[in-house]
């Protein structure tokens, strides 16, 4: 309920300044002069139409979320299949690495930002899992012949509740790929204890302040209408000291790889979409947006504005995949 009433408060919030915004620039169209370049906007602008990328389409910014809400209802079913054949199954050791770098412990609570078929929730709960065993061997290990030290602590622990489970919440605005992530999750046997799948939106998130430890959007910002606005959400649900971490398409560095990856990605990603999900558009969109994607150095300038300090990122694959990561203070 708290959550609700939150978001609620925020659109009547944003509501309310998209009509100061209208309100100024008719005064500054009426007067016929302009504030300055950041504030004079046309009135159709400030009405609500103002206009961004769709891959290399320029669209209504109100139109680009019902078209990449609709490109993964369709491409849901075959997400996974396709992920595989378009990086040879690259994708997998990219998201390894997302979590080699979080190194996530017992009893961190995860929110995974778009995404539907679960892939980095999943590995989270079993890297989590691992680390747990690994801390009940090496407690077993030192029992077998205690110290003072350790049997004083034991009597001192008597009483203690056990730290928090550990929790994963994917949130997505797609429920097809949520649907996709269930099914997943139950055909690999994984346990629904600790995992949670909420329906979202990045830009306005259905959850209270402070209430995760980690951030994770893996291959979705790009498909955000408001990056900056996404960005400051994922700073307000994080708790302080919190993780911001995303892996995203990026700009290949090496001059040669960048033309083979073009070459490729243009060529042979929408084929491979045809066959074999039947869907060439949604591809073809897929590979345009990651070239309107900001570089590394914008993206993690974004990142730093939003609020976040400790900014840095990792080229992985000579570029073509970058992971980020920022603390909040």
């Amino acid at each position: 309920m708290a959550a609700s009433m939150r978001l609620l408060i925020r659109r009547v919030i944003r509501l309310s300044h998209t009509n100061v915004n209208v309100t100024s620039a008719a005064v500054s169209a009426r007067a016929g002069c302009c504030w300055g370049p950041t504030t004079c906007r046309c009135f159709s602008d400030a009405a609500g139409d103002r206009s961004t990328h769709f891959g290399f389409e320029t669209v209504p910014e109100m139109e680009k979320a019902k078209r990449v809400y609709k490109v993964f209802e369709n491409v849901a079913q075959k997400y996974d299949i396709m992920n595989d054949a378009m990086s040879l199954g690259i994708h997998r050791l990219w998201k390894d690495m997302l979590l080699h770098v979080m190194h996530p412990q017992p009893g961190v609570q995860l929110l995974d930002v778009a995404g539907g078929t679960g892939d980095i929730a999943f590995r989270f709960l079993e890297y989590v899992r691992s680390q747990q065993e690994r801390q009940q061997r090496r407690a077993t290990r030192s029992m077998q012949t205690p110290s003072w030290q350790d049997i004083s602590g034991n009597y001192s622990a008597e009483g203690v509740d056990e730290s928090q489970e550990s929790r994963a919440v994917v949130c997505d605005i797609n429920k097809e790929m949520l649907k996709v992530g269930k099914q997943k999750a139950e055909s690999m046997g994984i346990s629904a204890a600790g995992l949670s799948w909420v329906v979202g939106d990045a830009e306005e998130l259905p959850f209270d302040d402070d209430q995760f430890d980690i951030y994770t959007i893996a291959f979705g910002i790009r498909n955000v209408t408001h990056i900056d606005q996404a960005l400051q959400e994922a700073l307000r649900v994080l708790k302080p000291g919190g993780r911001f971490m995303c892996l995203e398409f990026s700009k290949v560095t090496n001059p040669v790889l960048a033309r083979l990856y073009d070459a490729y990605s243009f060529q042979m990603i929408p084929v491979l979409g045809e066959v074999i999900a039947g869907d060439w558009k949604s591809y073809q969109y897929l590979v345009e947006s990651i070239r309107k994607f900001p570089d590394q150095e914008e993206f993690k300038g974004m990142i730093e504005d939003a609020g976040f300090y400790c900014v840095q990122y990792y080229n992985l694959t000579g570029g073509v995949v970058a992971l980020h990561s920022g603390f909040k203070l």
